[in-house]
């Protein structure tokens, strides 16, 4: 008759590699989501890419913030729900007392209007993938991006603030009652 201490062992050995292969195909599954995941990154981009260059009304973007249109002045006040991107030529105007947010396009619109909300509610700095969350939008890398080219359009020129690297809030001077609605 086996003693119960070989017959643990025999059970623990057994145990130990069930959980050494299982460890082995995680890892496996690991690397592979990975590179999945880089891959699917890469095709997003490049999706996002395709569309810029064939955007009918898109032209030079090298020079986007060269020139605007004056389409692009005076939108309305309420933002849209869509997620419509913000004309490559609109300029973010320098912020000053008495300029409206309707100044800026949609997009940028949205971001202020969504930085507003939470300084009334007194709650603190947002970071763009907070941003895409709160737009509705995928959290993918090129969403996250392009909002934080926006948020840091807007902290050079005076609109945001950026207290903690990559968390933005409105600009002290725009977050004051009456400074632009």
């Amino acid at each position: 008759m086996p003693s119960v201490v070989g017959l643990l062992e025999q059970r623990e050995l057994t145990a130990r590699r069930r959980v050494d292969a299982l460890r082995e195909e995680a890892d496996r599954v690991q690397a592979e989501l990975v590179a999945a995941e880089r891959e699917w990154n890469e095709w997003v981009i490049a999706r996002s890419r395709v569309g810029e260059v064939l955007s009918p009304d898109e032209g030079d973007t090298v020079g986007a913030d060269a020139a605007e249109e004056p389409s692009d002045r005076g939108g309305p006040s309420s933002l849209p729900v869509s997620s419509a991107a913000a004309k490559p030529k609109s300029v973010v105007p320098v912020w000053r007392a008495g300029l409206a947010w309707s100044a800026l396009s949609a997009d940028y619109q949205r971001i202020v209007q969504a930085l507003a909300d939470r300084g009334r509610l007194g709650q603190g700095p947002l970071t763009c993938q907070e941003m895409t969350a709160c737009f509705g939008l995928d959290p993918v890398p090129g969403k996250v991006e392009a909002l934080r080219s926006k948020a840091k359009r807007l902290v050079a020129r005076g609109w945001l603030a950026e207290p903690a690297l990559g968390r933005f809030t409105l600009a002290k001077a725009v977050a004051e009652p009456g400074a632009g609605s």
